[in-house]
């Protein structure tokens, strides 16, 4: 059963995922898009300020993870960034302007967490007494 207990784990999961993806892109762009054979543009801006976006991110899961009830606008918001991630990766994997294929693949792992966020939006109200209750 979804419960109060399994849905923490998800967000502490999902706050890891985006804290380690953002801290390795962030400190170590040059090390990674070098071991993945990936160009490095003239100006590493950009990917700094989205690796930044992305720690960000994992702190706000992070928040959710503290307290499920007051934090579900957090949750809503998560999923719109995953969607659109979803939608901008699969978009230029199937034209073929995806730098490298592990951006895909970070695609379908943010499927699985659209997934389990809005399996808590539909639970919510549940999690929510739970939560109340103790």
């Amino acid at each position: 059963m979804r419960n109060n207990k399994f849905y923490k784990r998800v967000f502490l999961i999902a706050a890891g995922y985006d804290f380690i993806l953002g801290f390795i892109f962030f400190l170590f762009y040059k090390s990674t898009y070098s071991l993945f054979g990936i160009e490095l543009p003239d100006s590493p801006t950009y990917l700094q300020l989205s690796a930044a976006f992305v720690f960000v991110q994992g702190l706000l899961y992070y928040f959710v993870y503290l307290n499920l009830k007051r934090n579900i606008d957090i949750v809503k918001v998560g999923v719109a960034y995953k969607i659109v991630y979803v939608g901008v990766a699969f978009y230029y994997w199937a034209v073929g302007g995806l730098p490298h294929e592990m951006f895909a693949l970070f695609g379908f792992f943010d499927l699985i967490f659209i997934g389990l966020f809005v399996l808590y939006l539909i639970d919510y109200k549940n999690i929510a007494t739970e939560v109340r209750g103790k």
